[in-house]
């Protein structure tokens, strides 16, 4: 039930208070941890948990919103990044808080600092897990 319902609650929160969904904030806030603000496409898309066809639809709104461009790699034409614009870092930045404090409300304060220890390696465990099979 945790992984129908909280993904709902962190969605809804964004939209209500910055107009993004969890995914556009996973993708900014991805961008703007990145060195230089910019990923490629491919691991921008594994960062943010989406595939490559998910996450090139949600960089295209966030283009068109002036948050986001993208370019090929000088190196390799095969190869497009996303890039962080000061726009967009600006509102990642202004929904970090309200996230946060959300995440903090439905999950770390619900939980002692053991259950918190307990939940980051049952994490890590299922994170490896699906590595090895992704």
């Amino acid at each position: 039930m945790l992984m129908m319902h909280l993904p709902g609650e962190l969605d809804a929160q964004l939209l209500r208070d910055s107009q993004l969904t969890h995914f556009e904030y996973e993708v900014l806030s991805r961008l703007s941890e990145a060195e230089g603000r910019q990923l490629r496409m491919s691991t921008l898309a594994t960062l943010a948990g989406g595939s490559l066809s998910r996450l090139s639809h949600v960089v295209k709104r966030l283009q068109d919103r002036g948050w986001v461009t993208r370019h090929p790699c000088p190196e390799d034409r095969r190869v497009t990044f996303a890039h962080l614009t000061d726009a967009g870092y600006e509102v990642v930045v202004q929904a970090a808080p309200g996230y946060v404090e959300n995440v903090r409300r439905l999950v770390v304060d619900k939980l002692t600092r053991a259950q918190l220890g307990e939940l980051i390696g049952i994490g890590r465990r299922l994170n490896d897990t699906v590595e090895r099979i992704g």
